[in-house]
C-alpha cells in the first residue's frame, strides 16, 4: 500500500510538473504567424500576415517602404505576438499584393492613405488600441488618414520619410524621382540595376562595423516579388513619387488638423533622408523625436529590439 502511495505521489508530482512547463512555454510561445489575402476593392487584394496573441494587450499594425515586402517584419511580429495582435502587408505594387495599372490605381500616398483605412475596417482592429509604425513610404500615407480621422489608431509612429517637399534634404536619385525630365530615366535605371539595389539598399550610409545581412527569407521575398503582374517594384515606387510633392504639400497645408499622437524616431545614418526632415516634421508638429545613433535608413531591420521597445512603449502612454 506505501508502495502505491508512493507511485502516485511521484506521478501526480510528474503530472503537475508538466502542467507547470505546458502553461509557462504558453506563455511565452509567440503565435505563428497567419499569411493570407484580403480583398479591398476590384482592383487591390493585398497579401497579409497577422499573428494573434492568446490575450493580447493591443493592435500592432506595421507599414514597410521600399523595396521591402512584408517578411521584413516578420521577427518583430514573432516577438510582439506574446502579447500583441500584431499585423502587416504588401502595399500595393510590393510583395504579394495587387499591381493594377496606373489608370486603376495611382499608387499615390493619397490612394495608399485609403488602402490603409479600407484594410483596418476590414480587419475590424479596435482603433482605440492600435499602434501603427511605418517606414519610409508607409508614412505619409498614415499621416494623411490621420488628418482626416484623428482617431485612426491610439499612436503613429513614423520615421525615415519625406513629409514635405524638400528635395535638398534627399538621396539625388530620390530628388529625381520627384519630376520629369529625370524621373523616367531613374525609374529606368532602378529596373536595371534591381539586383544591387536588393543587396545593398539596407547598407549605404552604414560604418563597417555597423553593416548588418538580410535574412535568406526577405532576401528571397524581395527578388522574386520585384517583378509581378507586368510591374515592377521601382515602376510602383516612382508612380508613388510622381504624386508625392502633391501629397507632402497637402499634409504641410493641412498640419494644424493632426490630432493623433505621433512619435517620429530617425536613424542617425539615414543617407536617403536627412534627419533635418524629421526634425522640422517633429517641432511642427510638437511630437516626440528621436535619433537613433549609429543607425541607417531601417531601424527595424537593423535594429529590431529598438523596435520592438518603440511598439510597446507606445501602448503603455
Amino acid at each position: 500500500m506505501f508502495r502505491s502511495l508512493k507511485n502516485f505521489v511521484a506521478t501526480a508530482s510528474v503530472v503537475l510538473a508538466s502542467a507547470d512547463v505546458g502553461q509557462a512555454l504558453n506563455a511565452v510561445t509567440p503565435a505563428v504567424p497567419k499569411i493570407d489575402f484580403v480583398t479591398i476593392d476590384k482592383n487591390i487584394t493585398l497579401r497579409r500576415m497577422v499573428s494573434h496573441a492568446v490575450n493580447p494587450k493591443g493592435i500592432a499594425l506595421f507599414l514597410h517602404g521600399f523595396p521591402e515586402t512584408l517578411t521584413v517584419w516578420k521577427e518583430i511580429a514573432g516577438t510582439l505576438s506574446k502579447d500583441y495582435e500584431v499585423h502587416a502587408f504588401d502595399w500595393p505594387g510590393y510583395g504579394q499584393s495587387s499591381r493594377p495599372s496606373p489608370e486603376q490605381f495611382s499608387y499615390s500616398p493619397r490612394d495608399y492613405a485609403s488602402v490603409l483605412k479600407a484594410y483596418i475596417d476590414k480587419s475590424g482592429v479596435d482603433r482605440s488600441n492600435l499602434v501603427i509604425y511605418a517606414s519610409d513610404i508607409g508614412s505619409l500615407p498614415a499621416l494623411l488618414l490621420a488628418l482626416d480621422e484623428p482617431k485612426i489608431a491610439k499612436k503613429i509612429i513614423v520615421g525615415d520619410f519625406a513629409p514635405f517637399n524638400r528635395p535638398h534634404w534627399m538621396y539625388e536619385s530620390l530628388q529625381n524621382l520627384k519630376a520629369e525630365p529625370t524621373a523616367t530615366p531613374t525609374r529606368a535605371y532602378m529596373n536595371r540595376t534591381s539586383d544591387e539595389i536588393l543587396q545593398n539598399v539596407h547598407r549605404r550610409g552604414l560604418a563597417p562595423e555597423a553593416q548588418y545581412e538580410l535574412s535568406s527569407e526577405v532576401q528571397a521575398d524581395m527578388k522574386e516579388s520585384w517583378t509581378h503582374d507586368g510591374m515592377t517594384t521601382a515602376d510602383a515606387f516612382a508612380s508613388y513619387y510622381a504624386h508625392f510633392t502633391r501629397d507632402e504639400d497637402y499634409l504641410e497645408a493641412n498640419l494644424f488638423k493632426l490630432k493623433t499622437p505621433i512619435k517620429v524616431i530617425w536613424g542617425e545614418r539615414d543617407i536617403y533622408i536627412k534627419s533635418e526632415m524629421g526634425r522640422e516634421f517633429a517641432d511642427r508638429t510638437h511630437a516626440e523625436f528621436d535619433v537613433l545613433t549609429g543607425i541607417g535608413h531601417f531601424p527595424h531591420l537593423q535594429d529590431p529590439a529598438r523596435t520592438i521597445d518603440e511598439v510597446r512603449a507606445a501602448f503603455a502612454d
